[in-house]
């Protein structure tokens, strides 16, 4: 059992399960739009993923204490590495167009972990975007957005338009009301000046936000010009799965509920599209 505990934290704290829940919600898109299975594009998001989560997490840990590196963060370098290797295998692979986006995203994500923004700008002595009061959560929203609808879109030479738009805006707020229990949980740890949601309206009106986003979520899909059945039906579902795990999420969740189960809600709504097609 204690070896099982300790591959299940590896496979979380390596950023594996993040990123095939990126890598799912990017294959929710190319079923959408009747895209074969993309492996360069989506072998890409899975690494490329692990990459950025990593990079991210483990930055300042690393710089600082480089020397005395605990085992399992090591492992963590390592494996990110070689995660870092696919990701330059497949980022090959890709359209030069898709490279351009790549770019730009690759940037919002150097500067959610590198410090140079001007310090005037932050409660902390952080000064990453990551730290910017109130501003993280909507920062991964919209890079998940980009990567899992736009990237695949591009890199297939399908044109952007009006259900594009409500697509990338669904996914916006699903991940924003992904990140609520995290939010919730993170209160009795995160600073104060912060400004994360939570912090900022509490947690009962917090959890209605999540009913919002989620009511937002499901009703711009009857706007789109085109819409699936299929479709309709796994995002009502994963709507009510999602927002069950928002209401019951609390301050004082155990260590998985968010780091798993959470986290594995994008996965749940890629299976259920699958069996639903």
């Amino acid at each position: 059992m204690a070896v099982l505990k300790r591959i299940l934290n590896f496979y979380i704290n390596s950023s594996v399960h993040v990123a095939l829940s990126v890598y799912a919600m990017t294959w929710i898109t190319l079923i959408e739009y009747g895209i074969e299975y993309d492996e360069n594009t989506l072998y890409f998001v899975f690494y490329a993923s692990i990459t950025g989560y990593n990079f991210v997490k483990y930055f300042g840990l690393a710089k600082f204490h480089h020397r005395s590196l605990a085992g399992w963060l090591k492992a963590i370098q390592v494996f990110s590495f070689l995660a870092f290797l696919a990701m330059c295998y497949y980022a090959i692979q890709l359209e030069v167009k898709t490279i351009v986006v790549l770019s730009i995203l690759g940037l919002i994500t150097f500067l959610y972990a590198i410090p140079i923004v001007p310090k005037k700008y932050f409660v902390d002595d952080k000064k990453n975007l990551r730290q910017i009061s109130g501003l993280k959560v909507y920062i991964i929203a919209l890079v998940w957005s980009f990567t899992t609808v736009i990237l695949p879109l591009i890199n297939n030479n399908i044109d952007l338009n009006f259900d594009t738009a409500i697509v990338c805006l669904q996914r916006f707020l699903f991940v924003i009301a992904l990140m609520l229990p995290f939010e919730i949980r993170d209160l009795n740890y995160d600073s104060l000046k912060l400004g994360t949601i939570p912090q900022t309206i509490g947690v009962k009106k917090t959890k209605w936000y999540g009913v919002i986003l989620l009511l937002v979520f499901v009703l711009l899909e009857f706007f789109k010009d085109d819409v699936s059945n299929s479709v309709l039906i796994s995002v009502m579902v994963i709507s009510i799965i999602t927002l069950a795990f928002i209401l019951f999420s609390n301050k004082k969740q155990s260590k998985y509920y968010s780091a798993f189960w959470v986290e594995s809600l994008p996965i749940v709504w890629l299976a259920i599209l699958l069996m639903l097609g």
